[in-house]
Parts: C-alpha cells; structure tokens; sequence
C-alpha cells in the first residue's frame, strides 16, 4: 500500500486501509474504488492522506501505535467523562471527574503496557480516522506521544502515570468553549484567541480540585502552552518555573496539532512537524525532549514516497529502530525509469539520504 496526499487521489483507486469513525464503525472499507464524490468528501472532512492499493506495494503494511480495542476503550473513557463535565454545573465537575479518576487511571496504565511491548517506531498516521470533536482524539494522540517520550527519557513508572494522566486531561478546559471558535475554518479574531487561551487556566482550576488525582495533573493543564523564552502562556513564566511534564506535553501537544488533519490547514507530514519543533529548541522547547522525540516517533510513514540522494525512487517499506530518519526504502524507479523493485537500508547505506518526500501516486 501506499500513502498519498488525498488531492492528488484519482478516481478508481482502491483504498488499502478502511476510514473509521471514533465510534469504530467503518465509514468506508478498505478495497472500495474511490469516485470523485468520495474523494471530494474526505477532503472536505479534512482527510490529508489516504492508504490505497499499489501491486508493487501490496505486502507493505503499517503497525498501530495501539491496539483497535484500546484505541476505542480510550475515546469512549475521554469523551464520555469530557460529555458528563460539559453538562454538569461546574461546582459538581470535580466530583465527577473523581469518579472518572480510576478508569483514566487504569487506562494509562493499559496505554503504558501497549507501548511497551510495542518495540518498534510507531506512527499514528498508521490509521485513518474521522473524529466528532478533535479534543478527543487530540487528548489520545497527546498521552500516546507523551508516554512514548516518557519511555524513551526512562521516566519510572510512577512518574510515567502521572504524566500520562497530565496528557489525557491536558485541554479539558477546552470543554466550555464555543465550537464555532475550536473549529473556526479561517484565522481567529483577537477576541477569539482569547477565549481559547483561558482553557489552560480552567483545565487547571477545575482539575486541582480533584483529590484523587495528584496536583501535579492540574499543572499540566495550566503549562502546557508555557514556552521556555516566557512566549507562552497563560502566565508567561520560562523555563526555569515550568515543570518537566508540562515540557513534554506541550511538545507532544503541537506536533499532534501539526500532523492532524484540521477544519483550517492541511495536516503535515511527521518530518516537516519536526523540522518546526527543531526550529524553537532552547527558545520554546526543551532540547532534550524534542531529541527524544525524533528518537520515539516514526518520521518517515510506511508507505510514503520518498526520493533519495543516488535519484532513485520509492516507498517506505520499513523501519529501523534506533534510527527513524533511515529506514529501509523499496526502490521502485531509477534514472526516470520504472525497475524490478529492490530494497535500499539507509542503516548500511550511509551515503545516501532523504531528499524529498512525495505524496503524489
């Protein structure tokens, strides 16, 4: 299969992997010839990128990051506690919200032993899906990515709990504000931002009084839009008065909101989303997390058409652990020309190198 750029998607092309929603229902199952109306549909509904079908990379498959099953049990927990928040008068949130404490709980421990035995890169972009409210699959991919990073940092187990929680409950501040401004297609009026930035204070407000989750939670909340030059907000302090979680989050909190697929911009491609987060190290972000962030995370997408520096052409078909900007590449095109296919590892090659990427068929 290959990864493609939805616009630059043909009418017939089969899909390769299936279009869910966040209730795990198939909106359109793989191996389904795509019509223009189709194709118009999923762009409008902001899906950037597709897998379709490619004889010549049939046998490539990409890996979850998580398992189906868990993948679903996490959105039910978020939105179902996010729902009852939102309905509820806010001086009885807090008790809610303690009653949801085990099952968040309980969940980040399930997401923690999955990432574990999970050796290889992931990708989130292994999957595609269509959500009813981006807050909660945003909060999904936000604890995946922190977790991830946590491991990679070698965080104890403890400590990767509580950051998890942090995570998953990092925009519930978020659950007040009009819809009309979280999906707004064009750019925000001054008004409007303003009323977005409050979140983090109201995540933080309403997450301290919870007793059964450590105030540490509560912080993550209120930092995770903090950035180390004081740029940040909703306090402005740096580097030295934020804490290491709330760093981890709000780097795993802009990737994700970089590579999803949104009402207003296009999602980007893993490599460019990281190439932005290089761009504020040491100013926005810490060194060392966006470090063990590129460690952690696939850059490179099974599927995704890449050319290399020799000239010749292909399709990312695996990864090598350790070394995520090298993986190995299915050569299908050489000097303009089609050829057998072959395999070219970048973890042995080590004079050639990425030099664009390509997400057209």
């Amino acid at each position: 299969m290959r990864l493609v750029a939805t616009k630059y998607i043909n009418e017939g092309v089969k899909l390769a992997k299936p279009v869910i929603n966040d209730k795990g229902l198939v909106l359109i199952s793989s191996g389904i010839e795509l019509d223009n109306n189709r194709i118009e549909r999923l762009m409008e509904l902001g899906i950037s990128y597709l897998y379709i079908e490619d004889e010549r990379t049939k046998d490539i498959c990409p890996s979850s990051a998580i398992s189906e099953k868990l993948k679903k049990e996490a959105m039910q927990t978020i939105e179902n506690s996010f729902h009852k928040m939102k309905n509820a008068v806010t001086s009885s949130r807090p008790i809610i919200m303690e009653k949801a404490a085990p099952a968040f709980k309980s969940l980040i421990g399930k997401l923690m032993d999955e990432l574990k035995t999970n050796k290889e890169l992931f990708s989130i972009m292994s999957e595609v899906f269509l959500y009813d409210n981006y807050i909660f699959s945003h909060s999904l991919n936000v604890t995946i990515y922190s977790l991830a990073l946590g491991l990679e940092l070698k965080l104890p187990k403890k400590e990767l709990e509580i950051l998890g929680l942090g995570a998953i409950l990092h925009d519930v501040g978020k659950i007040d504000i009009p819809l009309e401004i979280l999906l707004k297609p064009g750019k925000l009026t001054q008004e409007e931002y303003d009323i977005i930035k409050q979140h983090a204070e109201a995540g933080f407000q309403m997450l301290r009084k919870v007793h059964t989750l450590p105030l540490l939670v509560a912080h993550c909340a209120y930092q995770h839009h903090e950035r180390l030059n004081g740029a940040g907000y909703p306090r402005g302090i740096t580097e030295e008065n934020i804490h290491f979680y709330g760093k981890i989050i709000a780097v795993a909190d802009v990737f994700d909101a970089i590579t999803s697929n949104r009402v207003y911009r296009q999602a980007m491609l893993p490599h460019e989303a990281l190439e932005i987060l290089y761009g504020g190290i040491g100013t926005l972000y810490d060194p060392k997390i966006v470090q063990a962030f590129k460690k952690s995370i696939v850059l490179y997408p099974i599927g995704l058409g890449v050319t290399l520096s020799s000239g010749e052409k292909g399709v990312v078909c695996r990864q090598n652990a350790g070394l995520n900007e090298r993986p190995i590449i299915r050569i299908l095109e050489k000097n303009g020309k089609q050829v057998a296919p072959y395999e070219v590892d970048l973890k042995t090659n080590l004079s050639v190198v990425i030099t664009n990427c390509e997400t057209v068929l």
